[in-house]
């Protein structure tokens, strides 16, 4: 099992800055590929980006490409989510998520475990 718990969340004015973290405990290992995901209110849950196991190939969704980053710290077992020029659209729960294998993808099948979140909260 594989533990993950989410922080960094909070309130912020559009144009502003969060870094999310994701701290991965249990049966860790540098072999999982992570993602995140978000579900804003009365909306489906939705892939953000994704990164492999190594670190070396990351990518994200159209709507965040070029203001978000993803990367990760295996060493501290802890993925990371920088997230620049936010906007009011930005706002949801941010979930982080492992999947036990190389390099993982949009669909959420493809995760083995989940966090619970973290809200982001984006002020206009």
């Amino acid at each position: 099992q594989v533990q993950l718990v989410e922080s960094g969340g909070g309130l912020v004015q559009a144009g502003g800055s969060l870094r999310l973290s994701c701290a991965a405990s249990g049966r860790t290992s540098s072999s999982y590929a992570m993602g995140w995901f978000r579900q804003a209110p009365g909306k489906e849950r939705e892939f953000v980006a994704a990164i492999s196991w190594s670190g070396a190939r990351s990518y994200y969704a159209d709507s965040v490409k070029g203001r978000f980053t993803i990367s990760r710290d295996n060493a501290k077992n802890t993925v990371y989510l920088q997230m620049n020029s936010l906007k009011p659209e930005d706002t949801a729960v941010y979930y982080c998520a492992a999947g036990n294998t190389y390099l993982t993808g949009s669909y959420h099948s493809e995760y083995d475990y989940w966090g619970q979140g973290t809200q982001v909260t984006v002020s206009s």
